[in-house]
C-alpha cells in the first residue's frame, strides 16, 4: 500500500493505493501522523479511490486521523470510496464518526 500527499491551501489529501490491512497499517500510520504534524492542515481528504482492499485496520487508520485532526481543530473525511473499502466502510457505521462521501454513479 502506498499513499500519497498533496497540500494546498491549508487541505492535506491522503491518496491510497492498493491494499490496506494489517501488514500495512501500523507503519503507514506513522508516516500519515507525520505528514499531518508537516503540513498542520485545516482540513484532511482520506482519498479512497485508489485503495481495492481494506480490512478492520483500515478502519483504525482512519478512526486515527480524524481523532488526530480534531485534536488540532482540523477535521478529516473520506472520498471516492468503492468496492470492497466502501462495503467494508458501510458495515462499520465509521461515517457516524467521519465523514465518508462517496461518488454516485
Amino acid at each position: 500500500m502506498k499513499v500519497y500527499s498533496q497540500e494546498s491551501d491549508g487541505v492535506l489529501r491522503l491518496s491510497f493505493m492498493g491494499e490496506l490491512d494489517h501488514h500495512d497499517a501500523k507503519l503507514s500510520m506513522k508516516t500519515i501522523e507525520t505528514l499531518i504534524d508537516d503540513a498542520l492542515p485545516r482540513d484532511c481528504i482520506i482519498d479512497l479511490s485508489g485503495l481495492s482492499f481494506m480490512d478492520s485496520s483500515g478502519i483504525a487508520v482512519i478512526l486515527r486521523i480524524g481523532r488526530h485532526m480534531a485534536d488540532m481543530g482540523g477535521r478529516a473525511w473520506v472520498e471516492n470510496p468503492a468496492g470492497q473499502p466502501l462495503r467494508v466502510l458501510d458495515a462499520s457505521g465509521v461515517d457516524r464518526i467521519v465523514k465518508v462521501f462517496s461518488r454516485v454513479e
